[in-house]
């Protein structure tokens, strides 16, 4: 089922169409840790700076989402792809400390739903700066 709700997202982002629930979206390309295929991934997003962009390793459960363990795995493989836009390959870097804490506080004002998460969790979800290549 996520599969398929994950490819009619992919589909709208491709086609300009970018939001989700009030938020900007992307499509994460990543390759699978373990099994090396391609994998597309939608991700809400929030601006940072001109270029780069911040994403959530949320996943709504007690674990990171596979998408987060794919792009740490494989940094020099990823790429993103902005609605309408095609695959810009990115330089991930997960944030930690202050860096983490200011760019938190501008993702929890910007979307208050995503702290809400975050405060019902026991792991601190990893917040990752995209940067174009």
């Amino acid at each position: 089922m996520q599969h398929r709700a994950n490819a009619r997202m992919n589909r709208k982002i491709r086609r300009g169409r970018g939001t989700f629930m009030g938020m900007d979206v992307l499509i994460l390309n990543t390759v699978g840790h373990r099994s090396g295929e391609q994998r597309e991934t939608p991700v809400a997003w929030f601006a940072d700076g001109e270029d780069a962009r911040l994403v959530v390793a949320s996943g709504g459960g007690s674990r990171n989402p596979d998408w987060f363990a794919n792009l740490m795995a494989c940094p020099d493989r990823v790429s993103m792809e902005l609605p309408g836009g095609g695959p810009v390959p990115v330089e991930p870097q997960r944030l930690d400390g202050a860096d983490r804490e200011r760019a938190w506080q501008r993702i929890a004002k910007a979307q208050p739903r995503i702290a809400k998460y975050q405060s019902k969790s026991a792991r601190e979800y990893p917040v990752v700066r995209l940067t174009p290549r």
